[in-house]
């Protein structure tokens, strides 16, 4: 059973969004047929629907951190889980930042738990899964150790308020 899981959309909240007005923007003006249709609709579709994910495979014990191109085209390498690897939960916190035609910022803050999969040195291999609260990534992180057959990695996560 592979489960793929959704982690960022690749040029953040405003660019995605824009993204996908530049690609209604190019299917509405198809009927006209030019070149500039075409474009388009494909730099708003890369734009609009790319974004970064973890896929596990629990049959196999392996993990690939892919970009989603497209919205529907997969790169990635599959790394196998050793037993010795780990998997631990880290606080997240991104700001996104955009500017207005006035000059003006818009902060955009995003906060989250996310499992994180470490190599027997202790060193972060990649993200695997992100989840809104800190319970459900201490409840997902047992789901996974025990599934993938590793241990969990303790360390001080700030908790909510």
């Amino acid at each position: 059973m592979i489960i793929s899981n959704k982690l960022d959309q690749s040029f953040g909240p405003v660019g995605s969004f824009a993204g996908k007005v530049v690609f209604v923007a190019g299917v509405v003006s198809i009927y006209y047929f030019s070149l500039y249709s075409l474009i388009l609709i494909l730099i708003g579709a890369f734009v609009g629907f790319s974004y970064s994910g973890a896929e596990i495979d629990f049959d196999r014990k392996r993990v690939r951190f892919f970009n989603n191109l497209f919205g529907i085209i997969k790169t990635g390498k599959w790394m196998n889980v050793k037993p010795d690897m780990k998997i631990g939960i880290r606080k997240s916190t991104k700001t996104w930042r955009s500017y207005s035609g006035g000059n003006r910022t818009l902060d955009i803050e995003s906060q989250d738990y996310r499992l994180i999969l470490y190599d027997s040195s202790g060193k972060m291999v990649m993200p695997v899964k992100k989840t809104d609260s800190l319970n459900i990534a201490k409840s997902e992180l047992e789901n996974l150790c025990k599934q993938l057959e590793v241990s969990a990695v303790f360390k001080k996560v700030n908790s909510e308020n």
